[in-house]
């Protein structure tokens, strides 16, 4: 496992990378309500992004299963728990939740986050999934310090979604992350305490709770991105890229600017 520790210089950089992708969540969510397609939406990010001098990562991004990636970011809409790909025939209602993974590069550096956000009038149980993702993703933060484990992120996360009885997915994970988008050490959301890779001071990780309604079974679209709940039910998604510290991460990318303009429903 080849784990790359960052330095001050390269931290900051980072920094940078992920503060654009907090921006772009941020401009997205102005344009996000009934009748918007997931095509006018990754329009919008990439050319936010590149206005702003950087490179939607996931534009051309391989797949080990067909053609690369063709959007700047993954849309996914209510049973898609991720990778969905944008289109004009994807038409947001009322109701709906879509969570938008986003990425940049910028000066050699990636940044990664993703947000679920709700379209209009949105269920309380299914804001409950969001907020109980939400809250898993910063109670993983919180032990995500040098000298914990890996698997001290992963045992938080799950405990604290499935005491709520939702369904935690197992083929995906978190990441570390550089000069490239997907690093080592893979960040699962389940495990158990004192298991996995030590953090170190100055390793930079993606913590991604990825959260179903129902069972955690998945399944691929004919598209062979788009990773979507077997059982139908919604999923959600909420994302962050973190430096390792002593005694308490910083989080590098921003959910502020989304809840300057969404507010904070959950």
């Amino acid at each position: 496992m080849n784990i790359f520790l960052k330095t001050e210089d390269e931290i900051e950089l980072m920094r940078q990378a992920n503060r654009l992708v907090g921006r772009t969540l941020g401009e997205l969510a102005r344009y996000i309500k009934p009748g918007v397609t997931t095509l006018q939406l990754d329009k919008i990010a990439e050319e936010f992004i590149r206005d702003n001098g950087a490179i939607p990562t996931f534009k051309g991004f391989p797949n080990p299963y067909g053609g690369p990636f063709p959007a700047s970011i993954c849309t996914s809409v209510n049973d898609v728990v991720v990778h969905g790909v944008p289109s004009a025939r994807t038409v947001l209602k009322e109701g709906d939740i879509i969570s938008i993974d986003c990425g940049t590069l910028l000066n050699g550096f990636n940044g990664d986050s993703c947000y679920t956000y709700c379209v209009g009038e949105v269920s309380d149980e299914v804001k409950q999934l969001l907020r109980t993702t939400k809250e898993a993703l910063y109670k993983g933060i919180e032990v995500a310090v040098a000298g914990a484990n890996v698997g001290d992120i992963s045992y938080t996360v799950e405990k604290h979604c499935s005491a709520k009885g939702y369904g935690i997915v197992h083929e995906l994970t978190g990441h570390g992350i550089g000069r490239e988008m997907h690093e080592d050490p893979p960040v699962p959301n389940y495990g158990r305490r004192g298991e996995g890779p030590k953090l170190k001071a100055s390793m930079c990780i993606a913590i991604e709770p990825m959260i179903t309604m129902g069972k955690r079974d998945i399944y691929l679209l004919p598209d062979r991105w788009s990773v979507c709940t077997r059982d139908g039910k919604p999923a959600a998604h909420f994302e962050h890229t973190i430096a390792i510290r002593r005694g308490k991460a910083e989080i590098l990318s921003s959910f502020e600017e989304v809840e300057s303009i969404e507010g904070k429903l959950y």
